[in-house]
């Protein structure tokens, strides 16, 4: 059943040494293709990575190089309106992309065509494990696949056979998401604290790296500070100026 499936989620990071063919690699591509579009835009390209000089890069540059020298298959999820320039050249105009709403629409498309792929590579029993490190360096990564202007890696997404079998973490309630008519900051008074203590159990619990936190110290951790600060000026100097 699709919806166990979903629920049964959880990131692989060490993968068997088989790698995908190109038949199941079209496969997962076809059929990630059928996520929903903005506009049919379909502002997205996937570069996959195959020569093990530039998975051996692109582990270096994301910080993940178990996952990108050790994975099935290794792929750029890209925002892209390079393709969308010529499809509007074809027909003798100019195109506009470089305000805030196209990167909106580029971002969301590739996230659909990431959830697709991910979906379909689950229910073939393959592990995935979604890569944001690949923001680490997206200037040099760019280089490295030679990504032209109006495209840029928003993650990496690594395919393959598990080696490791993790846990589901618990989510947050579905009261905590849902909001009826009006948004309810209230209830998170009671709610996060309860699902602090199930996060806490859930480390405590696990075969395999365990520890001691909660998913409030963790958030605390992560947003007090910024990250990626060279973002905005990496994204104009790809052509997206938040106009």
């Amino acid at each position: 059943m699709v919806i166990e499936l979903m629920k049964s989620h959880a990131s692989v990071r060490d993968y068997k040494e088989k790698q995908l063919t190109r038949e199941e690699v079209e496969e997962l591509i076809g059929a990630a293709q059928y996520a929903a579009t903005s506009h049919f835009v379909q502002a997205y390209s996937v570069v996959w990575v195959t020569d093990p000089e530039k998975r051996r890069k692109l582990g270096e540059l994301s910080k993940n190089p178990k996952q990108m020298e050790g994975a099935g298959a290794v792929f750029l999820m890209c925002a892209d309106y390079n393709r969308l320039k010529h499809a509007v050249e074809m027909q003798g105009e100019s195109i506009v992309f470089d305000q805030a709403e196209n990167l909106l629409v580029a971002v969301t498309d590739v996230g659909l065509l990431a959830q697709n792929l991910a979906l379909a590579a689950e229910s073939k029993g393959y592990g995935i494990c979604y890569i944001g490190g690949v923001r680490n360096n997206m200037e040099a990564i760019s280089e490295l696949v030679g990504l032209p202007e109006g495209v840029f890696p928003v993650y990496g997404l690594t395919v393959g056979i598990p080696n490791e079998s993790n846990g589901v973490k618990p989510r947050l309630p579905v009261e905590a998401i849902l909001h009826e008519n009006d948004y309810d900051e209230k209830k998170y008074e009671t709610i996060l604290p309860e699902y602090d203590k199930s996060i806490e159990e859930y480390y405590g619990s696990r075969g395999s790296n365990q520890k001691t936190a909660t998913w409030s110290q963790q958030m605390a951790n992560f947003l007090n500070k910024p990250h990626r600060p060279d973002i905005k000026e990496v994204l104009a100097r790809k052509g997206y100026s938040f106009k």
